[in-house]
């Protein structure tokens, strides 16, 4: 074969030398001011309700005076918030995986009623009577999931079916009646442990309290610093990916509601101190208002995206809302219209903000 170049032929290392060695860039529209705001607010969802909660303290400080800023009024803010924002929580661990579960509330009374008839009526030691009560709701929780990842129901379908059987277990074991906080005060005081108040100055702060924060404290921990947590947000950006990433998708799907069935049965014991009694009729709003909470808390409906911590601002933001509103004199109705319209604001501020990621 001759070593004589070909007609036409290349000299590639010598065009190599001579060719171009920038890396390729791609033109970026500016962003511009709300451009701006949008993948700030993408990127830290918690902004939204911060600010939400911010500038509504400032405005029922004007409008209601020195009532509403009295440590008394915002300690009885936080009373009133401790239930539906530890509701809140569950409700956040399973719209985190893209699912709802309506039957939170339920769950929690139906426990409640489970610990009272065990401690208060069949004389069962009350600590035993609680332990019965947590097994019995990871029980109900891992019923949500099982249905979810076995049976392959829509979440909110699965949870509107137990929501209703676990609210006729409640009328059927209570028999519709009330366990009277005389009672239990004679009987099983330890069930209206978390009723019991820590005075600082005119502040007046329930154990209940303390508890719902330690509670978003240690899932901030969980979703934030461990496998666990970045698992369920990736299950609920995308379930596909995940399961192709190695991820055991539906165990940890059924270990979400497990947790969350245990954070209900948590709000049981809970909600007795704060009631001062076991009513079957008591919380019936829950499963709604914890979805309000989790919606104006800047946690998105789609899965994926949000902070725990949200869903305490967005607990916190009813509070003072129907707090300030009642301080103005404004009527319970229009508090329920306000709070309406939080939550329609809350969701188009959401699908605003996914846009940067479309």
């Amino acid at each position: 074969m001759s070593d004589t170049p070909k007609p036409g032929g290349q000299d590639y290392e010598a065009r190599l030398k001579t060719s171009a060695t920038t890396l390729a860039e791609f033109d970026h529209a500016p962003r511009g001011v709300i451009g701006t705001i949008q993948h700030v607010l993408h990127a830290n969802p918690t902004f939204v309700p911060v600010i939400v909660l911010v500038a509504s303290i400032a405005v029922f400080g004007v409008i209601a005076g020195e009532r509403f800023f009295s440590p008394f009024n915002l300690s009885l803010i936080l009373q009133q918030v401790s239930i539906i924002g530890i509701l809140a929580a569950a409700q956040t661990l399973i719209i985190l995986t893209a699912g709802i579960d309506l039957s939170v509330a339920a769950i929690m009374v139906l426990m409640s009623v489970i610990s009272g008839k065990l401690a208060v009526q069949f004389g069962v030691p009350a600590p035993i009577a609680l332990l019965v009560s947590f097994a019995g709701g990871i029980a109900a929780g891992y019923l949500n999931g099982w249905l979810v990842t076995k049976i392959k129901l829509p979440p909110f379908i699965a949870t509107l079916g137990t929501w209703n059987v676990f609210f006729a277990l409640v009328l059927w074991l209570s028999g519709a009646q009330s366990i009277r906080g005389a009672d239990i005060d004679a009987t099983a005081p330890l069930l209206k442990f978390f009723g019991n108040t820590i005075q600082i100055g005119d502040a007046r702060l329930t154990f209940g309290t303390i508890l719902m924060i330690l509670v978003f404290v240690a899932l901030w921990y969980v979703l934030n610093k461990t496998a666990w947590g970045r698992h369920v947000y990736m299950i609920g950006d995308d379930k596909e990916a995940a399961e192709l990433a190695g991820i055991r998708t539906d165990r940890t799907l059924r270990q979400v509601y497990m947790l969350a069935g245990f954070i209900c049965a948590l709000a049981a014991w809970a909600s007795i101190g704060r009631v001062g009694s076991i009513s079957p009729q008591s919380f019936y709003e829950g499963n709604l208002e914890s979805i309000t909470a989790v919606v104006i808390g800047g946690i998105s409906l789609f899965g994926g995206r949000g902070s725990i911590m949200g869903a305490l601002f967005g607990a916190l933001i009813v509070g003072v809302f129907q707090s300030g509103l009642r301080l103005a004199g404004v009527d319970v109705l229009w508090q329920v219209f306000a709070i309406g319209w939080l939550i329609i604001i809350a969701v188009a501020i959401d699908q605003w903000i996914r846009k940067v990621s479309a």
